[in-house]
């Protein structure tokens, strides 16, 4: 064993150190702030001006004009040349044609299934305020109607015109309806969230370009949305994502819920951690949290009934979930 005694090294007389006093440790590294999930916000919130989006229709509406007419100049031209290739380009004009058709009519059907699951929010609201039992028995009942295709609704359906009578107040029987209808939609519509925020913070680690890895979030958060809102029955065409996206997005900013907020902050002091160990998963975890705060607005928006009985899902508890399933082990 070594006989070695501790050295003691003098102090100047009078010299006293605070150890308060002393600078902090040098930290040069910023905590991961979730750029590619901000980044994708941010492109999804640009809104144009009434003028901008009148030139960019005028521009549309001349290159759709100049194209037919060019498209038909072509096909009477070959049917002057040769009837048999006239005849060819003039039914595969009229497939293009029935596509296009097609493509708009399912877009405006996406718009009126929006419309509807509006409706249907207002009216909820109007009646809660006015309290008009007859106004929200006929909520519940389209609602109703609007779920009655599916399997896994038809009890929640039934065991709410069994209970629904018993109900005196309008307050009571529209919660009785949130209580009912909105449990299995709210369950598969938070596994979808989860399923994004964790592709997204996958994603984010695995990808080392700052573009492509904006370009998957942005990916990935437009299908979240139209998935969300299919399960809520406003399934939408690319228009009507794209504007669900804006409207999610204008949810968020009217709440305030793009800032870092108590719910976030165990997810956002986790990338923070997890960047000591690597950079892009710590990134990727702060992505991943403002994933799951989107999908939660776009439930907000999605959803028939505001949330009143039942309690909005958490990011953190989101979060939670999402990266226990990346570290869940082989059985």
């Amino acid at each position: 064993m070594s006989t070695r005694k501790p050295h003691l090294f003098e102090l100047d007389d009078g010299a006293h150190i605070d150890p308060g006093a002393a600078p902090p440790p040098p930290d040069d590294e910023t905590p991961p702030q979730g750029r590619a999930m901000q980044a994708a916000l941010r492109a999804g919130r640009v809104r144009l001006s009434v003028w901008a989006r009148l030139g960019w229709a005028a521009l549309a509406g001349f290159v759709m004009l100049v194209a037919s007419v060019t498209a038909w100049d072509f096909v009477t031209g070959l049917l002057a040349r040769n009837a048999a290739l006239g005849y060819l380009g003039l039914v595969l004009l009229g497939g293009v044609v029935l596509a296009a058709i097609w493509l708009v009519a399912r877009e405006w059907a996406g718009f009126r299934r929006l419309r509807r699951i509006d409706r249907l929010r207002r009216q909820a609201e109007a009646a809660r305020e006015s309290a008009n039992r007859a106004e929200a028995d006929a909520m519940l009942a389209a609602l109703g109607t609007l779920y009655a295709a599916r399997p896994e609704m038809r009890w929640p359906i039934a065991r709410l015109r069994d209970t629904a009578p018993d109900q005196l107040d309008t307050d009571a029987l529209i919660d009785l309806g949130e209580a009912t209808l909105m449990p299995p939609l709210d369950a598969a519509a938070t596994r979808e969230v989860e399923a994004a925020a964790r592709q997204v913070a996958l994603l984010t680690a695995m990808i080392p370009l700052a573009l492509v890895d904006v370009l998957a979030a942005l990916v990935t958060n437009l299908r979240m949305i139209r998935r969300i809102a299919e399960i809520y029955g406003g399934r939408t065409g690319t228009l009507g994502n794209l504007r669900l996206l804006r409207g999610v997005i204008a949810h968020l900013v009217a709440t305030g819920a793009v800032a870092v907020g108590e719910d976030m902050l165990g997810s956002v002091a986790s990338g923070s951690m997890l960047s000591k160990l690597s950079r892009r998963f710590g990134e990727g975890v702060v992505n991943g949290a403002l994933t799951a705060r989107l999908g939660i607005a776009a439930m907000d928006v999605c959803r028939p009934l505001p949330f009143t009985t039942l309690q909005r899902p958490r990011t953190s508890a989101i979060m939670s979930r999402a990266l226990t399933g990346v570290f869940d082990k082989a059985p």
